[in-house]
């Protein structure tokens, strides 16, 4: 069911809530970048829904259709690009399809895909991120009268930093395969820019070159898990 299609009067935005009645899907593997989401969708007005792989959001779009869809470019089971090139195909469309990542060259990708928007990480402001999907809405969505704009950002919980450490703890304590890796250097460096721990991104940006290049990739491994190991015994005696 489109919300686009179904909005009570209540649910009609207001100036200070300008995406009222939106339901909002964001695919992201990143409980930190999701947490992010979660706040400015509730400061915006929006419901949110959130899967974090390819197999998830698919599950989703099966039994209820968005108004706008946020895919992340990297998901542990693919490309969220494949994703958006079939969003892009689907009759009728989903209203508003918005890509996000953190990668250099990732916006150039996502709207050869299809997307009708990029929005690079770390996605924090709150103006920014009303802007973005208002301009992708058809004018009788938009909120009547000038809309108030605020320059404040979001803070996610540092909780959910931890949670996104352990989870790469544990796939760095697997037997990683190529994909593996490539995913780990991917989701490491995307978490880390998302907040701001400059140190463990050049770390993920390090193992992702060297997977490049095909040098032995055990140095940056250690360094990265020894990293990660930091942050989580930092987060705990917090």
């Amino acid at each position: 069911m489109d919300d686009f299609n179904n909005l009570a009067p209540q649910n009609a935005p207001t100036s200070n809530r300008p995406l009222l009645g939106l339901t909002i899907l964001v695919v992201e593997d990143s409980r930190f970048a999701c947490e992010a989401m979660r706040l400015l969708c509730l400061r915006s007005g929006a419901r949110i829904r959130r899967a974090d792989c390819l197999a998830s959001a698919r599950r989703h779009l099966q039994v209820y259709r968005p108004s706008v869809i946020i895919v992340d470019l990297g998901l542990p089971d693919g490309s969220g690009l494949d994703l958006i090139a079939d969003l892009n195909r689907l009759a009728p469309r989903i209203g508003v399809i918005l890509a996000t990542s953190g990668d250099d060259g990732a916006e150039a990708r996502a709207m050869d895909a299809g997307a009708d928007g990029f929005m690079a990480k770390p996605v924090t402001r709150i103006a920014s991120f009303q802007s973005m999907i208002l301009a992708g809405l058809p004018a009788d969505r938009q909120p009547a009268g000038p809309r108030l704009l605020t320059e404040d950002e979001v803070r996610p919980d540092a909780l959910a930093y931890r949670d996104d450490m352990a989870h790469a703890a544990d796939l760095l304590g697997d037997d990683q395969d190529g994909r593996v890796l490539d995913y780990v250097a991917q989701f490491i460096g995307g978490v880390a820019r998302s907040a701001d721990d400059d140190t463990l991104a050049e770390a993920a940006v390090a193992l992702a070159e060297t997977r490049r290049t095909g040098a032995p990739t055990r140095a940056e491994l250690a360094r990265l898990a020894g990293l990660v190991q930091t942050r989580l015994s930092e987060r705990i005696a917090m």
